[in-house]
């Protein structure tokens, strides 16, 4: 019988995918990341586990994102290591080695999707993410491309097994939306959105446009991490809150009672509103989470600011610098302008298939 495949070159072969998988798990800190889980798991077992329901679902979230990463890297290496000890039994002629070149193309394959689970090193990409649009240059157009954004993102959580909830959101008042706040939880939920903050450019066709004239609208797209309320504390004398009555499309999910709350950190002047919930306390605890988040994310651009001065770098403004142009006349195109990904399938972008962007993102 002719092999396909030598038992050197498996041999070659494992030894090397043995390498990239010792590498991509020394990346990964593994081995923390299962410490971290152990210890978890003992506090979830418990006796006064479920007291705080909130925490012990946050934690049981934070236990089933360890295990997103740390089992499917732990069943690589332990298939490679098999095939490397059945490989040193066998002999040239046995037949299982065609089988073991089928298995080792299959760990091949997991490692390659896998491997991008090694660009994820940001201090807060486990975190689950805030997702914000705001309507910018453009009238009724920029506001009906932020909703159409908030489509696309809702859709493309969805796809991910993501769970959206938006917590606020301020209509337009001919069509669209002048702001939306999505909170997204998941596994990695800020390191894969991360790669969507900033302005997204939109060309087409303008539909409520009596000429039908070509417009170019913009959206602000702003993506936080979810901080735990343990890192940051805020002094309730730096709080002005405020109450009203929640507004939006309508339907069952609209509060009609004063519900709503917006809060401003006076030090910094970041606002920040939630209507979503069905009592005030409910929304303010919201609110106050999301504006810990926002607070603790611009100390980090401070910082980061400084360092460039000190490097000598040039800072541009965000506004006005797209990101992304998605173009829908006189051609189809979706572009990103950081890593040159592009598609000319705009309609399935728009129904959420960003995961291309975001992977060459990653990479880059």
């Amino acid at each position: 019988m002719i092999m396909d495949i030598t038992k050197k070159q498996l041999e070659e072969e494992a030894v090397e995918i043995k390498k990239r998988v010792a590498d991509a798990i020394k990346k990964l800190a593994l081995t923390d990341k299962e410490s971290e889980l152990d210890l978890l798991e003992e506090e979830s077992q418990g006796p006064s586990f479920w007291e705080d329901s909130e925490l012990a679902a946050k934690t049981m979230q934070k236990i089933n994102n360890i295990k997103e990463v740390v089992v499917p890297w732990r069943k690589i290496e332990k298939d490679t290591a098999d095939i490397l000890e059945i490989l040193n039994e066998v002999k040239e002629e046995d037949k299982i080695l065609n089988d073991l070149n089928d298995s080792l193309a299959r760990i091949k394959k997991e490692l390659q999707e896998r491997e991008i689970d090694t660009y994820f090193s940001g201090k807060y990409d486990d975190n689950n993410a805030i997702l914000s649009i705001y309507a910018g240059a453009g009238g009724v157009d920029a506001q009906d491309w932020a909703e159409m954004l908030l489509s696309m993102y809702l859709k493309y959580a969805e796809k991910r097994g993501l769970k959206a909830k938006i917590v606020g959101l301020s209509s337009g008042q001919e069509a669209g939306i002048k702001s939306v706040t999505v909170e997204i939880e998941g596994v990695r939920a800020y390191g894969l959105l991360k790669s969507e903050g900033g302005v997204h450019r939109l060309v087409r066709i303008s539909p409520y446009d009596a000429d039908k004239a070509r417009h170019t609208s913009f959206a602000l797209v702003e993506v936080i991490p979810e901080i735990e309320p343990k890192d940051l504390t805020i002094d309730e004398k730096d709080l002005k809150i405020d109450t009203y009555r929640a507004s939006g499309h309508g339907g069952q999910s609209v509060n009609t009672t004063d519900s709503a709350v917006r809060i401003t950190h006076l030090p910094t002047g970041i606002t920040v509103t939630c209507q979503n919930e069905r009592s005030q306390l409910q929304n303010k605890e919201q609110a106050l989470k999301i504006l810990k988040a926002r607070i603790a994310t611009e100390k980090g651009a401070e910082k980061e600011k400084e360092l460039k001065i000190i490097k000598g770098e040039n800072l541009s403004a965000e506004w006005g610098s797209q990101i992304r142009s998605y173009v829908l006349h006189p051609y189809t195109m979706v572009k990103d302008h950081r890593t040159g990904e592009e598609t000319a399938n705009t309609e399935k972008v728009l129904l959420g298939e960003i995961q291309p962007f975001i992977d060459a993102y990653l990479k880059s």
